[in-house]
């Protein structure tokens, strides 16, 4: 089923695993595939900025794509599918559809910098990858360095039908959620979903401004799934007791250039990854941080069993 403007849920965002010598471990991928669809997530996106994909080919990022959509049973499947080029961008595109993906993610180059530059890009993007590919308008300006206005998002949106969702990460980015939804009240934005990234770390906010979701790639995805449901069934107490709960550990997970070392360590012990290797460059987890990790994961385990993964290191008694 193709993505539409009314998605919602909880969206992981996959890392890409590997075998510790760098090629690409696809027996964790079906693992992985299988735990998200176990837990309860609506869908997963896979090669996003976390997914390593500048590390892979051409030929090695369709290979992932399509992996991921096959075994996929019950979930969307989104593929990031940014590029410095279009021809690369419409051929992972349309593999990927033709795989059976539901959509695919766009994220704007460093280069542009004008709110007119920034239209332009995205209306010869959605040109590339064809009208009948619904598409994700990724806006994370931490790390892209490119920042929209609301106005711009609900022009990209006006101008191109098959932009049905915004992938959330500005940090403050509040009462850009809070602008959105009152340009679709007044009726100058048409109806978008809005899934929030950013590691989770603004969700419990997000979901009351008026987030349909959360698309984003904490440890534990259980806890992104519980934080959307409790929010939209009204409980927000509830909801903000456990999100305190992770928020140490999502902190800790957040860290630039560490955050990626750190997640996959928490998948690989919780038995879901064969490794947490990442593909050259990139960072590893000292033990030092090891033991941080367990230590944080003991405190959230008080409030969350699901956090209790044994054995645990000498750090968290």
């Amino acid at each position: 089923m193709k993505l539409t403007a009314e998605a919602k849920g909880t969206f992981a965002i996959a890392p890409t695993p590997f075998q510790d010598d760098g090629r690409i471990d696809e027996r964790s991928i079906d693992r992985l595939t299988d735990f998200y669809e176990q837990v309860g997530c609506d869908g997963v996106t896979v090669l996003g900025i976390l997914g390593e994909a500048p590390k892979l080919d051409a030929a090695e990022a369709e290979q992932v794509a399509v992996r991921f959509v096959k075994r996929a049973k019950k979930m969307q499947v989104i593929v990031g599918v940014s590029a410095p080029g279009f021809a690369t961008m419409r051929s992972l595109a349309r593999a990927s559809m033709d795989a059976g993906a539901a959509g695919v993610m766009i994220a704007p180059p460093p280069s542009l910098r004008t709110d007119d530059q920034i239209v332009g890009y995205f209306k010869q993007a959605a040109e590339a990858i064809g009208p009948d590919v619904p598409w994700v308008l990724q806006d994370y300006p931490l790390t892209l360095s490119v920042v929209f206005t609301p106005a711009v998002i609900r022009k990209i949106v006006m101008d191109n039908p098959n932009c049905v969702m915004l992938k959330h990460e500005d940090w403050p980015g509040l009462e850009k959620i809070s602008t959105l939804r009152n340009f679709q009240r007044d009726g100058s934005l048409r109806p978008l979903s809005i899934l929030c990234g950013n590691g989770g770390m603004f969700l419990d906010f997000e979901m009351e401004r008026g987030a349909d979701g959360a698309m984003t790639g904490y440890a534990f995805p259980e806890l992104l799934i519980d934080v959307v449901r409790l929010s939209k069934e009204g409980k927000r107490d509830a909801a903000h007791d456990l999100f305190d709960a992770h928020l140490p550990l999502m902190r800790y997970e957040q860290q630039p250039g560490a955050g990626l070392a750190v997640r996959k360590y928490v998948l690989q012990k919780r038995g879901i990854i064969a490794s947490s290797a990442q593909r050259k460059p990139g960072a590893t987890i000292t033990p030092a941080a090891k033991a941080e990790v367990e230590y944080l994961l003991s405190r959230v385990a008080r409030i969350d069993k699901r956090a209790n993964l044994q054995p645990q290191s000498s750090a968290a008694g």
